[in-house]
């Protein structure tokens, strides 16, 4: 398993695998995120192969936010998914933390990469402050069940806008609901791994 054409490192489960996770970061953020990190240990306990990974902008680079990357970002993404389905012969999982979710949502809209379920946390539906810039325009092209882990104080976007959002997928939607959680989906009350995972399990179901 060369996992190093997408600077990923992998959660294996004990056992046999039951398919693939690929799980990205925001656009701040990287692989060692410590809310990717606790996803993909959830879906290894669960049977699961789950990878965390650098999308390209993050691999040429330690800090700093994308800047103007967005079409390597998708390419990025495309090999990582093609990747999975070498990994295993059972369903695949794609997704990822605001940006990541983002950036492999487009890529599902367009076609390039096929997942069995896509799972994105905190999905950045618009700038904080800025409800009229929405980042909607490619959802009513997902055609595989998707479900949303969001903060309810989340400044990216509101529970309703969410909902909103949502509606305009034609295949199945799940929101999981983070009590209180910001953009980061940090909670001292629910365990967001297990919510997650449980609600990306019943959409494959």
């Amino acid at each position: 398993m060369n996992l190093d054409q997408i600077a990923g490192i992998a959660h294996q489960p004990t056992g046999k695998v039951k398919g693939a996770v690929m799980l990205t970061h925001g656009a701040g953020g990287s692989r060692e995120s410590p809310l990717l990190t606790k996803i993909c240990d959830e879906w290894a306990r669960r049977g699961w192969l789950a990878v965390r990974y650098n999308l390209p902008y993050r691999q040429r680079r330690p800090k700093g936010p994308p800047s103007g990357s967005a079409a390597k970002d998708q390419a990025g993404v495309v090999e990582a998914i093609a990747l999975a389905h070498t990994l295993t012969d059972g369903p695949v999982i794609a997704g990822g933390h605001s940006y990541g979710g983002r950036m492999t949502s487009m890529v599902i809209a367009e076609g390039t990469a096929a997942v069995d379920v896509l799972t994105l946390f905190s999905y950045p539906l618009h700038p904080p402050g800025k409800p009229e810039r929405a980042r909607t325009d490619h959802l009513p092209h997902i055609t595989v069940p998707t479900v949303f882990t969001h903060g309810t104080a989340d400044p990216f976007g509101t529970i309703d806008e969410l909902r909103l959002a949502a509606a305009l997928i034609p295949a199945p939607t799940e929101i999981v609901e983070v009590t209180g959680a910001r953009h980061d989906l940090g909670s001292k009350t629910l365990d967001v791994p297990v919510l997650a995972v449980d609600a990306a399990l019943q959409s494959l179901a």
